[in-house]
C-alpha cells in the first residue's frame, strides 16, 4: 500500500462516517433578472412602459394659482367665483392626469384618468376634489366623461363661447389627420343650470340628453371648425363656426356663435361674434388682443354666471332673450417664465345696454409638468 492509496481510503471512509451526499453541496441562487423601465415613444413624449406589460403610462398634470377679479358698480364684486362683496378672489387648483395607451388589432386603446382640487378661502372655506375627466377610447369611440367640442375656443381670455363643456358622453370621431368629424351623444344632468319660466316663476332642473355634431379641417397654418348641439329637454339648439390663420407675427382667430334660444350647449345670448390676434412678440412671449360681439343676451336668473361677465350662463327659452346687446373687449398676456412655470393676466372691459359698465379678469402662475 503507497501513500497514495491511503490517502484515498481515508477520504473515503471520513465520507462514510459523516453521511456526506452529493445532494447537500450548497448551491447559490441564480439572481432574478432586471427588467428596466422602457421609453414608449409610440404615442408622444413621456410615456413609458409599465413593467412587464406592453401598456404605455404617462403623469401629467398642473398646479394653479389664480386670482380673480371683477370691478363692477359701486366698486363691488358683480360675479367673482367666492359670491361675496369682495372684487377679487383667490384660490388654488391641483391636477394630476394619468394617461394609458396600448396598441391593440383595433386600435390604440386609452384609459385617462384627471383628478382636480380646488381650494378657496382658506382651512375653513371651499375645498374639493373629484374626477374632472374619466374615459377610455378604443380607434375613434369614446365612452365616459370629458370635454366637448363646445370646450375648444379661441387662445385669448375675452371671448364666451360656450355655456358648458363637460358631460358623460358616447362619442365617435372620424379623424383623417387633416380633417375630422364626430357625433355625440351628451348627458345634459347636472350642469348648474336651471330653466326659469318668467311666465309663472316656475324651475325646472336640467335632465336629459343633448345630441352634438362637428367637423374640422386643418390646411397649413389655417384651421376651420364647425359644430353644432341640440338640447332636446329645451328643444333648443345652437351652431359654432371658429377660423384661425397663421398671419405675420401672430394667429388671427374668428369665431361666430347662433342660438334658437336658450340651451345647455350656450344661453349666453342669441348670437355672437368674436375676434382676437395672439401676437407671437418672443419665444416666451404672447400678446392677444381680442373682443367679442353679443346679441338680444340672456337676462340674469337663478344659476351660475359667468365668471367675469355679466351675462349669465343659465338654460333659457327663445322667448326669454333680451333686446340688450353687449359687447368686451380686453387683452391677455402669457409669459413663459421657465420650462414648466408660466404666466397669464387678463384683463376685460365689458359693456351691455341699459347696464353699469364692468371690469373683470385675472392673474394666474401655473406650474405644469
Amino acid at each position: 500500500m503507497n501513500i497514495k492509496s491511503l490517502l484515498i481510503g481515508s477520504a473515503a471512509a471520513l465520507a462514510a462516517v459523516s453521511g456526506a451526499k452529493a445532494a447537500d453541496a450548497i448551491v447559490a441562487a441564480e439572481p432574478e433578472p432586471l427588467e428596466y423601465v422602457r421609453v414608449c415613444d409610440a404615442f408622444g413624449t413621456g410615456f413609458f412602459y409599465i413593467p412587464g406589460t406592453e401598456t404605455c403610462l404617462k403623469f401629467g398634470g398642473y398646479v394653479r394659482f389664480q386670482t380673480d377679479f371683477n370691478r363692477g358698480p359701486g366698486g363691488s364684486s358683480a360675479g367673482t367665483a367666492n359670491g361675496g362683496n369682495s372684487d377679487w378672489d383667490a384660490f388654488t387648483r391641483a391636477q394630476f392626469e394619468v394617461d394609458t395607451r396600448t396598441d391593440t388589432e383595433l386600435g390604440a386603446l386609452r384609459g385617462f384618468i384627471g383628478f382636480r382640487g380646488d381650494a378657496d378661502n382658506g382651512s375653513s372655506g371651499r375645498s374639493t376634489v373629484a374626477v374632472n375627466q374619466a374615459f377610455i377610447e378604443l380607434g375613434g369611440l369614446k365612452v365616459g366623461k370629458f370635454y366637448n367640442w363646445w370646450d375648444d375656443g379661441l387662445s385669448g381670455e375675452s371671448d364666451v363661447l360656450a355655456s358648458n363643456t363637460l358631460f358623460n358622453s358616447i362619442r365617435y370621431t372620424y379623424d383623417a389627420g387633416s380633417f375630422w368629424a364626430g357625433v355625440s351623444v351628451d348627458e345634459l344632468e347636472g350642469l348648474n343650470t336651471q330653466l326659469v319660466d318668467v311666465s309663472n316663476g316656475t324651475i325646472e332642473t336640467d335632465n336629459n340628453v343633448g345630441i352634438s355634431a362637428g367637423v374640422g379641417a386643418k390646411i397649413g397654418g389655417a384651421a376651420l371648425q364647425f359644430i353644432g348641439g341640440y338640447d332636446t329637454d329645451q328643444e333648443e339648439g345652437a351652431l359654432r363656426l371658429i377660423a384661425t390663420a397663421d398671419i405675420g407675427p401672430g394667429t388671427l382667430g374668428l369665431a361666430g356663435v347662433w342660438a334658437s334660444g336658450g340651451n345647455a350647449y350656450y344661453a349666453v345670448s342669441e348670437w355672437a361674434v368674436a375676434a382676437e390676434y395672439a401676437i407671437k412678440a418672443t419665444d416666451k412671449l404672447t400678446i392677444t388682443p381680442g373682443a367679442q360681439w353679443f346679441g338680444n343676451v340672456a337676462d340674469g336668473v337663478t344659476s351660475a354666471g359667468l365668471v367675469g361677465t355679466a351675462i349669465n350662463s343659465a338654460v333659457r327659452r327663445s322667448d326669454d332673450f333680451s333686446n340688450r346687446d353687449a359687447w368686451q373687449a380686453g387683452i391677455t398676456v402669457d409669459y413663459k417664465i421657465t420650462q414648466g412655470l408660466s404666466a397669464k393676466v387678463a384683463v376685460n372691459y365689458f359693456d351691455e345696454d341699459n347696464r353699469d359698465d364692468q371690469v373683470n379678469g385675472f392673474v394666474r402662475l401655473q406650474r405644469a409638468f
